[in-house]
């Protein structure tokens, strides 16, 4: 009889433990895109930045169509804790910030029994409404880290610093430090572990600066020259007068901003000694440029994920890694150089999409990819989901629980995701633009506005079949063989802007613009034309004045 109840006890046991709420650790990364993880990269691929995170990757599912809805920190984040679009949460630029009771993923996540911690990067200004936080000061410091805590005065007025050391190392330790002394091992948890890099300036640990030092890292088809087919008049001007003036540069094409001159100030030891941007050619600054850029944002990428291995190896040590839902992500892409870009912002892929990578041996098979269109306003509802919590209506967002677990998209999920980019011509010199993205399609409208309606750029739109042209490179919108489709795009996404709640009351001297040139007729073109001179002129003015011309 001692040893049937003694059976039944271990059976009740087990049963408890296999419908116990999971463990749900949520990794995010600034600016680490797509292009340099492993399992996603191409030109990189044999340079293995991330052998830690492709092990993840391998164990788990890759998603190869997620997208960040605005390409720049806080909106992004934003998302995530709200489960709502940049236009709805209100935070559509990096002056936004989400109040503590609106920060709805923590809160429900406490409500379901979580303990529930954040540490590293948060962005958003107030308060973090996690249980225990140990955030960065806005973007944070890459060496010598501070970090605001809980203490004795109301935030943000206690800080502690990491004297020495480097951000990944510091945000690591202080997320193992967590799990040492402050985790309930009767309650699940729910960490957010982020990290600052590789955000720019990239700023590696001292130990990684021989890392790839020696070693000629592979270039981009088009880091010198971009194909004429590529862009329209909002990204290159009337007859191409406005290509050294949109978008930030690798090499020295933007008078205004770029690598070839910032990180030659930032780091001066990471180029030959006659280096000159004042003498040299275009390409030769480029090429130089982009050979610093990238070794040092590897050597962060390196830094990411060697402190993964010790917070992996810590979870496996502790037998937590297999109870644990693990996610990796990016707050958005970035620019590796390809079409003389940096930063990110832009509509395009490369900035557009977000690695995001679930690992969870109970009910996620290994090694599968899944190309359903998920954005970063979903991924709340999916940690939401897998701890068994109902997505409340005021999230936008929908669980995609069941593709990780089949690898296959429910047949009414979503086929477009939404995108806009609210700060015009602000930091990186990319206009106002909004999008529609499906697994075939891309369409942009560069509506090219402030909030006001004012400083405009010239209004374009660009089409690009990702399906024979998946680097976007040939804009199709004036093609005649893509006028159906072209014209079936356009009625979609007006109609997703009315779904996602982007009806144009938030900034009506804007939507004003963004009508005005819906229809793009030509009437529209020839005023776009005239945009396009006097911005020309304007920015000229403002660059002889500042002594960049």
């Amino acid at each position: 009889m001692k040893w049937m109840i003694a059976a039944l006890v271990f059976v009740q046991t087990l049963a408890f433990a296999e419908n116990k709420q999971p463990n749900i650790l949520f990794i995010m990364s600034d600016d680490h895109t797509a292009q340099a993880i492993g399992a996603y990269a191409t030109v990189l691929k044999d340079l293995n930045p991330t052998p830690t995170i492709d092990r993840l990757a391998a164990e788990g599912i890759v998603f190869d169509n997620a997208f960040c809805s605005n390409a720049i920190c806080t909106p992004s984040r934003a998302c995530i804790i709200t489960g709502k679009y940049p236009h709805v949460n209100g935070v559509v630029d990096l002056g936004g910030n989400i109040e503590t009771q609106h920060q709805t993923l923590p809160i429900l996540m406490r409500q379901a029994g979580y303990q529930t911690a954040i540490i590293g990067k948060w962005h958003l200004k107030r308060e973090p409404n996690f249980d225990y936080y140990k955030v960065l000061p806005g973007q944070g410091k890459y060496h010598h880290t501070e970090f605001r805590i809980q203490g004795e005065k109301n935030w943000p007025g206690n800080t502690v610093t990491h004297e020495g050391q480097h951000s990944s190392d510091a945000i690591t330790d202080s997320t193992l430090e967590w799990f040492r002394t402050k985790r309930d091992p009767d309650k699940p948890f729910f960490v957010c572990h982020q990290f600052k890099a590789p955000h720019d300036f990239f700023d590696n640990a001292e130990r990684y600066q021989s890392y790839l030092a020696d070693v000629d890292i592979p270039e981009p088809d088009t880091l010198y020259d971009v194909p004429e087919t590529f862009g329209s008049i909002a990204t290159r001007g009337f007859q191409d007068e406005l290509v050294t003036h949109i978008g930030t540069s690798i090499g020295s094409r933007n008078p205004r901003r770029s690598y070839a001159v910032d990180l030659k100030r930032l780091y001066p030891e990471e180029f030959p000694s006659h280096y000159d941007v004042k003498t040299m050619s275009e390409r030769e600054t480029t090429r130089l440029a982009y050979q610093a850029y990238l070794k040092k944002y590897l050597r962060c990428v390196k830094g990411v994920d060697d402190n993964l291995e010790r917070l992996f190896a810590y979870l496996k040590q502790e037998g937590l890694y297999d109870n644990t839902i693990i996610i990796y992500t990016g707050d958005q892409g970035f620019w590796l150089g390809e079409n003389d870009y940096q930063d990110k912002r832009w509509a395009y892929d490369k900035s557009m999409r977000m690695p995001f990578i679930v690992r969870y041996p109970k009910s996620i098979p290994a090694g599968i990819r899944s190309d359903a269109i998920v954005e970063n306003v979903d991924f709340p509802a999916l940690m939401l989901d897998f701890a068994g919590v109902s997505i409340p209506a005021s999230m936008q967002g929908r669980s995609f629980k069941q593709i990780c677990e089949t690898g296959k998209e429910p047949t009414d999920w979503k086929q477009a995701a939404y995108y806009r980019y609210w700060m015009h011509m602000a930091h990186h010199d990319n206009p106002g633009e909004m999008a529609i993205r499906t697994k075939t399609h891309k369409l942009i409208y560069f509506y090219g506005c402030d909030y006001k309606g004012e400083n405009q750029t010239p209004p374009g739109w660009e089409l690009y079949d990702l399906t024979r042209d998946p680097d976007e490179l040939n804009n199709v919108y004036d093609h005649p063989d893509y006028r159906t489709v072209r014209d079936q795009l356009k009625q979609q996404f007006a109609e997703l802007r009315a779904q996602v709640g982007d009806d144009g009351s938030h900034y009506p001297e804007c939507e004003k613009v963004v009508q005005e040139f819906w229809d793009y007729d030509a009437a529209d073109r020839q005023k776009a034309i005239e945009i396009s001179r006097a911005f020309k002129l304007s920015r000229e003015q403002a660059l002889g004045k500042a002594g960049k011309l």
